[in-house]
């Protein structure tokens, strides 16, 4: 037997006393490790607790305009205009770019990214349901009504046909004439004809009272109609905005110049417009600012002129052809007795003669109630001014 087994065999109680000391040492670091980690758990839940109030609504929406090195973002928040630099998670800073949107707390640190949101007077410009309206319910205008489908229907229903003779399609039309010659009739029935995307609003509606507020609603109007491509933007009461420029040095006037110019440059700037076809239609092409005239802009402006004969002849066969009429009716006597009358005009002229048929409890309409008719609508509707469509 060696030294070392004779000093262990002799020694026996020491090395006892010493494993009992050791594990009384690690019962005492695991209580130590037990009593931090009681402390790590409370310390996490509180994290966790101030993490979650931080991203609590209310949230701020703000605007990426940059993306920085060492995972800093330049941030515009909206509303207020106010910029900042913070630093955002390497996962966030991977996918931010300039132009998005995220959502901040009150620390402002990036909470999250949020898709494209639209003032919801721009989302309710577009339209859910497509007008009921055909191009066979607009009377007298076939040659303008085919000018108006080659340059905004068809490079949506048969582009085809436009690659195959490699000719650019107009990007926009401007419809001009008398108010109640069928504009925005027109428009209707191109919006169900295309089967595009129709997004319509009036050119009042981008004059605001805040400085940029016109000219930021535009430029969501053309996000929406890129994201919704195909679509068609129709512009109604365009001289609103589209007024000749003039320096009269008012702010009223220079917020209407600046949403203006902001309309130009999303028809025919540097941005691509994409698959986006735009109509506009005015009474007072007189008044608009030349820039918007322009080919590149407006590559068709088309009049749509009071009906002739002819026209108001099948006006009247549109408005009359769920009507019960009597024997004595000629509808190309009345087309040229209602001379100078626009489509709105023949309409309501129809409307007034079945009133005056029920008045008298008559089965049918007769030619004298078409007549007083067209005598009443002629009356309480002056002839309008042509001077300034020719």
């Amino acid at each position: 037997m060696s030294d070392m087994d004779e000093t262990i065999g002799s020694n026996p109680g020491s090395e006892h006393d010493m494993l009992t000391l050791q594990i009384q040492d690690l019962k005492a670091q695991i209580l130590d490790y037990k009593l931090k980690n009681e402390l790590l758990e409370k310390e996490v839940l509180q994290l966790r607790k101030e993490n979650g109030q931080l991203k609590r609504v209310p949230l701020f929406v703000a605007a990426v305009v940059d993306v920085l090195e060492n995972g800093e973002v330049y941030l515009r928040q909206q509303g207020n205009n106010q910029e900042y630099v913070t630093t955002v998670s390497e996962k966030l800073h991977r996918i931010l770019k300039p132009g998005m949107k995220v959502a901040v707390n009150n620390t402002l640190s990036v909470v999250k990214t949020i898709a494209n949101t639209y003032d919801s007077r721009v989302r309710v410009m577009e339209l859910d349901e497509q007008p009921n309206v055909t191009f066979e319910q607009v009377g007298g205008l076939k040659d303008e009504i085919e000018e108006v489908r080659e340059a905004v229907e068809y490079p949506l229903t048969k582009p085809e046909i436009y690659e195959r003779v490699g000719v650019e399609p107009p990007k926009g039309i401007l419809l001009y004439g008398p108010p109640g010659t069928g504009k925005t009739l027109i428009a209707k029935a191109v919006a169900r004809q295309s089967k595009a995307r129709f997004i319509r609003m009036s050119g009042s509606e981008l004059v605001h009272k805040y400085i940029g507020e016109g000219a930021q609603l535009v430029r969501e109007l053309f996000i929406l109609a890129r994201e919704r491509a195909p679509a068609i933007v129709f512009i109604d009461e365009i001289d609103a905005i589209g007024s000749m420029r003039t320096n009269d040095g008012t702010s009223g006037s220079a917020e209407v110049q600046r949403t203006l110019m902001q309309l130009l440059a999303e028809m025919d700037g540097f941005g691509n417009r994409g698959n986006v076809r735009i109509m506009a239609a005015t009474n007072r092409i007189d008044m608009l600012d030349p820039a918007l005239l322009r080919p590149g802009r407006f590559d068709r402006i088309i009049a749509v002129p009071l009906p002739d004969a002819g026209a108001r002849l099948e006006i009247l066969k549109i408005h009359t052809a769920k009507m019960s009429l009597s024997g004595n009716v000629d509808l190309a006597e009345l087309a040229e007795l209602a001379g100078n009358t626009t489509g709105a005009e023949l309409q309501a002229i129809c409307r007034e003669a079945g009133m005056m048929a029920i008045r008298r409890d008559a089965d049918a309409i007769d030619r004298e109630d078409f007549l007083a008719a067209i005598k009443k609508v002629k009356r309480e509707v002056a002839a309008p001014d042509s001077r300034m469509y020719t």
